[in-house]
């Protein structure tokens, strides 16, 4: 295993790293006071168009997506680097160089499994930034961790599906330029194959019986640059047959391919974010004084500052391996390290982040800093793609078989 980078990798690293430097960070502040003003807390605010516009001329657009007829053609190795620095400003960099989820795990899914005519209508105009997407898989009356638990119908109506369920925390949502849902539900809930009774159909936000009924928020933040998550009603929804995302039985088989490379995307910007939280430590450390000292002078915080760095010299080691694997033996070949990964990663940035908040006390808990922010999202990811449980649960009957 090298993980040395390419140069394509170090070209591409050095690009984003100027572009964080000279317009992300500097956009962070704007983009809060612009959302203040803006009439809608949902609607995208001027600077990041200005933004999005200025990664597309850089080059820095559709990084995330290996297939090099639609996207970058980068590998997860490659990629891993580019979106641990994205990582650094979660709410802006994904959103602004069209690397944000969920539109990145969609637009895999219609590049991997739509038809021609299902991407034209809708991976296109993704890939060119000019909607937004949302995933409906999760359920509010369900243990939506288990995916063969999913009750909403699709029912075959001549030419057309019917669709009725209720789902919630569907990302991207609430966005204004979210024109097509991705919708997991069951057409042959007693089929016998449990893993065969669920298909994927897209779902243009405007059908009729299509309604978002809330946002939903998470602890107190609501995610605006991401589209937010919203509540969704499908009442007697109905779309045309050829709406179907591959074929009808596929759908688990679909959001396993899916939630693979989401799961590392997700661990990828966890490093990034451990990385601002270590440089937000550090920074706090050497400007301020507690009893008669410099708080790096403090044991306490010389230890949490040491721990962090070790962790995540650790999780990116592993996150790197995981990626090489992807590329080299495929996703299925990585089901144990995307596994530990997603287990690892946002448990040990959430401890991380902890740290960080203690050491900036009251203002680590405000809006001033974006520590808490960054919390809410790595917390979230103990749960999303899979709780910790259930992949712990995987990960050990894995293990134990060897000895069975």
């Amino acid at each position: 295993m090298d993980f040395a980078f390419d140069a394509r990798t170090e070209e591409l690293r050095a690009k984003l790293l100027a572009f964080m430097d000279a317009y992300v960070y500097p956009a962070e502040q704007v983009a809060h006071e612009q959302r203040e003003r803006a009439a809608s807390p949902w609607e995208t605010v001027p600077v990041v168009e200005e933004l999005k516009a200025e990664a597309r001329r850089q080059g820095l657009w559709n990084l995330f997506l290996p297939d090099g007829g639609y996207g970058a053609g980068l590998t997860n190795l490659q990629y891993a680097p580019l979106a641990e620095i994205m990582g650094r400003s979660p709410q802006l960099a994904p959103t602004v160089t069209n690397c944000a989820a969920p539109d990145t795990g969609n637009m895999e899914v219609l590049a991997q499994f739509g038809d021609e005519a299902q991407k034209k209508r809708w991976l296109e105009p993704l890939l060119a930034g000019e909607i937004r997407s949302a995933f409906a898989m999760t359920e509010p009356e369900v243990a939506s961790s288990d995916a063969t638990n999913i009750t909403t119908r699709i029912e075959r109506d001549g030419d057309e599906y019917v669709i009725t369920g209720r789902k919630w925390y569907i990302s991207g949502a609430m966005h204004p330029d979210c024109a097509i849902f991705i919708v997991m539900g069951k057409t042959d809930p007693d089929g016998a194959d449990i893993r065969r009774q669920q298909s994927m159909v897209l779902v243009p936000r405007d059908t009729p019986g299509v309604t978002i009924k809330r946002a939903m928020q998470v602890f107190g933040y609501e995610d605006h640059y991401h589209g937010g998550h919203a509540e969704v009603i499908f009442d007697q929804a109905r779309v045309p047959v050829s709406n179907l995302v591959g074929e009808e039985g596929g759908g688990f088989a679909i959001a396993q391919a899916r939630l693979g490379p989401g799961r590392i995307h997700h661990c990828m910007r966890l490093i990034g974010m451990a990385e601002r939280a270590i440089e937000l430590m550090c920074r706090r450390a050497v400007s301020r004084n507690a009893f008669g000292k410099a708080l790096a002078q403090q044991g306490v915080v010389q230890n949490w500052i040491a721990d962090a760095r070790v962790a995540v010299e650790q999780l990116r080691l592993l996150v790197l391996k995981t990626a090489w694997m992807m590329d080299t033996v495929g996703n299925r070949g990585a089901h144990t390290e995307i596994q530990a990964i997603k287990i690892a990663t946002p448990r040990t940035v959430v401890g991380i982040l902890d740290r960080a908040i203690q050491l900036y006390g009251a203002g680590g808990v405000s809006q001033d800093f974006p520590l808490a922010e960054l919390y809410a999202g790595a917390r979230t990811l103990m749960l999303a793609d899979g709780p910790d449980e259930v992949h712990q649960r995987s990960l050990a009957r894995r293990e134990l078989k060897k000895y069975l």
